[in-house]
């Protein structure tokens, strides 16, 4: 223990000291100690004290140590006691291996006195290891031609222990072919041997497999074991025996490539390359080539390419199997194919009636076939169609089928009939197949032509232009084809009345309708005639409707005055008392317009008068009245311009001038117009200038607008030879004028005055003959007016 506490400076001094003693070396005899390996650590070796004849304390006092080669510590010196001490357990075959004896030189060194004691410690052996086999298993290969007697070399084992614990013997398992024999070499090894004691037969026995076991010589002893297989090497004394001449296998018909058939199995007693088999088709077709394939090694037979049992039904294969010194043998393998359901039904359409007449009775559209290539149940097969067609499928011949109709068809209803025949086998699982037939239905004229509206109403704008198209009717026919082509024509009217034909055109392929000339709102509003679709079916199916066209009105009528005239012809004067209070009835303006609604409705305006503010003039009757009492300053002759306006738009206008005189009564024979004071004449003639000119403007204006309208209207007639078919009832709503019976005229004022300045004569008359034009127009278109005649104060 001090040992392990020493200085650095005094381990370096030790070390110094033993390289001094390896060099200078000692002749002295070491002293010998022993100790067995495996003992515990702290197992006590020797006292030291006592072999060196020392008392105990000396050896603390001369700093006694114990030194090993290369600084080892095997052992460890207690000074107090003497005693020498393992510091470690020793494995003896880890020290020294196999040499025997096994001994640790080492030094006693004393410092003080100096001296060096040489020792020599010997690891005795104990019997620790078992003997061991380098190889688990020996294999021997013996030609079964082997003689008794001969000797074959074994594997001798190995002990790591020495002397009487190493190897001492070897025996093997009991058997009757072979003993084990024991040599000693050279060096003191004893190796075992093994010895043939009968002849081989590798067909009765191939391998004989014995335990070779090594013992030991250690108390109690041990052993190790290594199997020894002696495998017989054969000669080629027998030929293949396959384990069946004849194989008979059933694949089904869907089986994959590459899946295997059947393996043929030949055996062959002898071993080695005489015992190796190979298999090869013996005398097979191209066929057989073709279809399958032969594992040479493993008697494998495989599916090179699909069967089928509707084309090979049985495969009939010769295998050879040869070992490899020659010796052959043969078997037969007969393949069965196994039918499937794997061929769906086909349909062969032998005829096909297509299209087929609508009116036609119970009709063969089709007559097909149906075919199985499979057989049995996957062979029989049933055929059916669409439950919600008016077809049923007949059986004919064997396996042959019509398709019928169930009675007459209508093309209107259904044109075309898509008919799928379902044939489906009875095999497991069912197959089937599907085939389309499209039948065509024909038509037959079976329906008439059918207008789009059961009568037609079309507006015309009056004034139209020649070839207007003013709209069409539409007819159609459920059938097809010629059947369903429609022509287009005008029936005369029943009457007569209506030349129908001068004024409407029908094309005849599509139903578009033309006015042929322009019409005119106050010649005629509204006429019907009849058009007639027909088809071009034989016989030809028809119909009529009744189109009714209606004239629209347009603004192209300006007023006209009814009173005062203003031909010229006669002037006609209107007489005002002096005495007339304001709101006196002077006149009233008589105007119509042969328009048509709000185009008809009149508002009447004064333009210009001698005194603006003595008349009142009421927009919507045309009365003028007096607006203040007249007065003696007042002129004699008042002239009033008055301008007559349709609501139509653009609105059309005309002109009346009213002359007015006022007088201081109605005894006088006759009215004597005074001259006028040479002021007012000056005053008049001034006005008269800027009238003049103001005309001269708004004539030349006037002359345009005439001109323009005159280009537009020239091919219009004329109104006034058309009068006679015009009303008054239809020109002015209730609001404007009263229309219903007297014209212009209110109820109250239904009188016209009229004086004929170069009669005279103080009589007053309406429209006299001396007025042949208005008085006959008068008569002629307002009669109303020609039977009244009253004087002023009415």
């Amino acid at each position: 223990m001090e040992q392990e506490g020493a200085t650095i400076p005094q381990q370096r001094q030790v070390l110094f000291l033993l390289v001094l003693l390896g060099v200078s070396g000692t002749a002295s005899k070491p002293q010998q100690f022993s100790v067995v390996e495996e003992m515990e650590r702290g197992t006590f070796v020797a006292n030291v004290a006592k072999v060196l004849g020392l008392e105990v304390g000396e050896l603390s006092d001369r700093g006694t140590r114990v030194v090993f080669k290369g600084n080892k510590e095997y052992l460890q010196l207690n000074r107090r006691t003497g005693d020498l001490l393992l510091r470690e357990t020793l494995d003896r075959e880890e020290l020294c291996g196999p040499s025997d004896p096994c001994v640790l030189p080492f030094k006693i060194l004393l410092e003080n006195p100096f001296q060096i004691v040489p020792a020599e410690l010997s690891v005795l052996d104990i019997n620790d290891h078992s003997p061991v086999f380098l190889k688990s298993e020996m294999l021997l290969k013996i030609p079964e031609s082997a003689l008794p007697g001969t000797v074959f070399l074994l594997e001798n084992g190995k002990d790591l222990d020495v002397g009487s614990n190493s190897i001492q013997n070897y025996t093997i398992s009991p058997n009757s072919l072979f003993h084990i024999q024991i040599r000693d070499n050279s060096e003191g090894k004893r190796y075992p041997e093994l010895v043939l004691d009968e002849t081989l037969d590798r067909e009765k026995q191939s391998e004989v497999i014995l335990t070779l076991t090594a013992v030991d010589g250690g108390v109690p002893p041990r052993s190790g074991t290594a199997q020894v297989r002696i495998l017989i090497v054969d000669i080629n004394d027998n030929a293949p025996v396959f384990a069946q001449l004849r194989y008979e296998v059933q694949i089904p018909e869907n089986s994959p490539i590459g899946s295997k058939v059947v393996t043929v199995s030949a055996t062959d007693l002898d071993a080695g390359n005489n015992g190796e088999i190979s298999y090869a088709f013996l005398h097979a077709s191209e066929s057989i080539h073709k279809t399958f394939h032969l594992k040479e090694e493993l008697g494998e037979l495989y599916l090179k390419e699909k069967v089928d049992f509707e084309s090979t039904q049985f495969y009939t294969i010769n295998i050879q199997a040869t070992d490899g010194g020659g010796l052959s043998a043969e078997c037969t393998v007969i393949v069965q194919v196994i039918d499937l359901n794997d061929n769906p039904p086909e349909l062969t359409i032998s005829s096909l009636t297509s299209p087929i007449p609508e009116n036609s009775p119970e009709t063969v559209v089709a007559v097909f076939s149906v075919s199985d290539l499979d057989s049995g149940e996957n062979g029989k097969m049933v055929c059916s169609i669409q439950d919600d067609l008016p077809f049923s499928l007949k059986p004919s011949i064997e396996n042959y089928y019509m398709l019928v109709t169930e009675g007459a068809l209508d093309r209107e209803y259904k044109a075309e009939y898509n008919i799928t025949i379902t044939v489906m086998d009875l095999g497991f699982p069912k197959l089937k197949s599907e085939y389309n037939l499209t039948v065509f239905i024909s038509d037959v004229n079976d329906n008439s032509p059918v207008f789009t509206q059961r009568a037609y109403t079309l507006y015309l704008q009056e004034n139209n232009s020649p070839a207007l198209h003013i709209g069409s009717v539409s007819a159609s026919d459920r059938d097809s084809g010629i059947n369903a082509k429609i022509t287009y024509s005008l029936l005369p009217p029943e009457t007569g009345e209506l030349p129908i034909f001068s004024y409407i055109s029908i094309n005849s392929d599509n139903g578009h309708l033309y006015a042929l000339r322009s019409l005119d709102y106050e010649a005629i509003q509204t006429f019907q005639f009849t058009v007639r679709a027909a088809d071009g079916g034989s016989p030809s199916l028809s119909s009529q409707v009744l189109v009714q066209i209606v004239v629209q009105d347009e603004n192209d009528n300006s007023p006209f005055v009814l009173y005062p005239l203003q031909n010229g012809t006669a002037p006609c004067n209107d007489l005002v008392p002096r005495t007339a209070e304001p709101g006196y009835l002077v006149t009233k303006v008589v105007a119509v317009d042969r328009d048509w609604g709000q185009n008809s409705w009149l508002s009447y305006q004064l333009l210009k008068a001698t005194d603006p503010g003595l008349f009142t003039l009421w927009a919507h009757n045309g009365e003028v009245h007096t607006a203040r009492p007249i007065s003696d300053k007042d002129a004699i002759k008042q002239r009033l311009v008055v301008l007559v306006k349709d609501n139509g738009q653009p609105p059309l206008s005309t002109m009346a001038t009213i002359n007015v005189f006022l007088v201081d009564g109605f005894s006088e024979p006759y009215l004597q117009l005074p001259d006028a004071p040479k002021e007012q004449i000056q005053t008049d003639s001034l006005t008269t200038y800027l009238v003049i000119s103001l005309t001269s403007v708004s004539f030349l204006f006037l002359a345009s607008v005439i001109v323009f309208i005159a280009i537009r209207l020239w091919k219009r007639k004329k109104h006034t030879t058309d009068i006679s078919r015009f009303t008054l009832n239809d020109l002015f709503p209730g609001h404007l004028v009263d229309v219903s019976r007297t014209g212009t005229l209110s109820q109250s004022y239904q009188y016209e005055v009229c004086l004929a300045s170069s009669s005279g004569s103080n009589e007053f008359k309406f429209l006299k003959p001396s007025y042949p034009i208005l008085y006959l127009l008068g008569k002629k278109y307002f009669p109303r007016f020609h039977s009244y005649c009253v004087d002023g104060n009415s």
